[in-house]
Parts: structure tokens; sequence; C-alpha cells
């Protein structure tokens, strides 16, 4: 462990304890818009950098050294597991995951294979190790949740409207569960093996997700997330949910055995509240106010740092989603500094 006093700020939070700030963390704060990173992207793909410990390591705390941010989150994507259990994946510029043997049939469900991180991704529990020794904060590791997973994998790459993904669903709903059942299984085994090796908490990305209404959400998806969040509570770490788009979705993440309910955008703190969610809310600044006037960025994080601190429940504040690659780093150091000031008790 580094020899810098622990800042436990952001663990505090996600236990709705009280803390000496508002902890604040970026999703995709690793990379995106800092400048070491663009040089080292010159070189090296997403996947050659998660390759090589070291410097995946680089880049995972490179937003902690540069913003002074309360958690880091691991550099890498919700596919990585993914080449482990049998799918053709490429991260391609410009696009995204692509998948050259996309999902049509229960066949093609029955030949997914398992996971088994030692063997098939100790690159990631490497950069893990060598995180918990140079951080001086938590940090945080993810997985994909299984219909964005499953989105990919049937889709063939990204999606508008997830058609492909739908009808498969209501179609074929015994090769649906199969496909939920065993990215269930993937996901579990993944993300307790980072808990293993020394991540704090753990985030499920559902990115996609708020594509469902909340019936086909209840009959579809919420038994294989209860599955998952229950295995996960086994390992008495924090628990995040996080989709885009899934305001309608939000009362049904507080029902599953997490601890914060990441919130976008378009659900603010106060209607949260108001709904009835009593867990540790995340969110939820707009990416894009990033991209207007410091007075506005200001104005805007004031007002849903006033939101979180008026409720009881535990507080971070982050984006309603990732950064975009147009931010400044120094706009990103400047948030930081403010919602540390404004919230210091």
């Amino acid at each position: 462990m580094t020899t810098n006093q622990f800042n436990d700020n952001f663990l505090k939070a996600t236990r709705g304890e009280k803390v000496s700030h508002v902890p604040v963390w970026y999703m995709r704060q690793a990379g995106r818009s800092q400048p070491e990173y663009l040089a080292i992207k010159e070189k090296y793909s997403l996947f050659e950098i998660t390759h090589q410990p070291e410097l995946c390591a680089y880049v995972t705390k490179l937003p902690v050294d540069q913003y002074n941010n309360d958690a880091a989150i691991l550099y890498k994507d919700i596919m990585t597991p993914l080449p482990a259990i049998g799918v053709d994946v490429e991260i391609k510029a410009g696009i995204g995951p692509v998948i050259a043997n996309p999902i049509r049939t229960i066949q093609d469900v029955e030949k997914l294979g398992t996971i088994n991180p030692e063997a098939d991704v100790p690159y990631v529990l490497d950069t893990i190790k060598l995180l918990r020794e140079q951080l001086s904060v938590p940090l945080i590791s993810f997985g994909g949740a299984p219909f964005t997973l499953a989105s990919y994998m049937i889709e063939g790459g990204p999606s508008k409207n997830y058609n492909k993904t739908k009808a498969f669903m209501y179609s074929q709903p015994e090769s649906w569960f199969l496909l939920m059942d065993k990215l269930a299984d993937m996901t579990i085994t993944y993300c307790k093996s980072q808990i293993k090796a020394g991540s704090q908490a753990i985030q499920i990305f559902d990115s996609w997700v708020g594509a469902l209404n909340v019936q086909d959400y209840r009959t579809f998806i919420k038994p294989v997330m209860h599955k998952i969040f229950t295995a996960l509570k086994e390992e008495n770490v924090p628990l995040i949910m996080f989709g885009v788009g899934a305001s309608h979705l939000a009362n049904e993440w507080h029902d599953l055995p997490l601890d914060v309910v990441g919130l976008d955008w378009r659900l603010s703190i106060n209607e949260a509240r108001e709904r009835g969610i009593k867990k540790a809310v995340q969110g939820n600044l707009d990416p894009a106010i990033l991209l207007a006037p410091w007075d506005v960025i200001e104005a805007r994080a004031k007002e849903i740092l006033d939101q979180g601190l008026a409720h009881e429940g535990g507080f971070v504040f982050n984006l309603g989603h990732g950064v975009f690659p147009q931010v400044s780093p120094d706009t990103l150091r400047k948030l930081t500094a403010f919602v540390h000031e404004y919230t210091a008790k």
C-alpha cells in the first residue's frame, strides 16, 4: 500500500456514513482526454494496454494523480472477459465492439464456454494487485450486465434500437434465459476474482438496458441481476448499478441487493428520493455540461451537490455517463476541487 494516508470517503459514502467531503470520481476518467493517455493510444489499442499491467495501472492511476479524485476505476472494457468464453470481439476505433460470431440460435448459446480468470485474464488481476500497492484511494472494478453484453453479442456490434436483441428475447425465451444464465455466471466469477485480487468496489454497467420497459425488465432481466448481486454481496464490498436512459428502472435496481443506485442526468436526485430510493446514489452531471463555460458547470454541479446533501443516504458525485474525449483535463481538475471545497465539513 502507498505510504500516503488512505482516503476512504468513497467507501464511507457508499455505506451512507459521514464523510469529510462528498467523494467524486468520473466514469471513463481513465484516458479519454488526457494528453499522456492519448500518446499511449497512438501506440497501443485498448486491449493491448490492458494486457500490460504496469501500463494499465499507470493509465488507471493517472486521473487520481491529476484530478485528486476519491476513487480509481480500473482501465478496461466490459468486453474484456468475452474472448475467454468464445466470443470473437474486436474494439474498432470510431465504432466500438464488433462481434464476428453473433448469437443467432440456442446452439450458439450452448457453445459458449466458462471463464477461469486466473488463466484467461491474469493481466487484469495483476493490474489490480499493482494498483493496490500504488493507490491511496479505493479501486473500483466492474463488469458488464447480461443484457448489455448480450446486445453486442446478438447485434454483432453497437445498436440504436436493439431490434435483434429484443426479437431474440421475445421469440426464443429458452435461448435467452440460457444466455442470461451463462453471462451471469461469467460476471459473478469475473467480478469475484477482481475482488479477491484487491478491488474494493464493483460497478455493474447495464449501459443499454434502458431500451426495455419495466414489465420486460422484471420478466427477462431482473431475476438474473438478482442472482448476480446476491452472489457478489457475499464479498462484502460496495456494489453499484448503472445504466443510461434507464430512469424508469431506478426503483427496480433499488429492489436488488446492491448498495448504490447510479443515476444519469435524466433523473434528479430529489426525484429519485421522492420515488422512495433510500440507498446511496451516485451521479449525475450531464457530461455535455463539461463543455460549457465554467460558471455553467459550477452552477449545475452546485445544484446536484445541494440535492445530494439534502437527503439521508450516501451520495457520490459523478457524471451521468462517461467523460467525452473533448473535455479539458483542467475542467475535471477544477470540478473535483470545487466538489471537495463546497462540501468540506
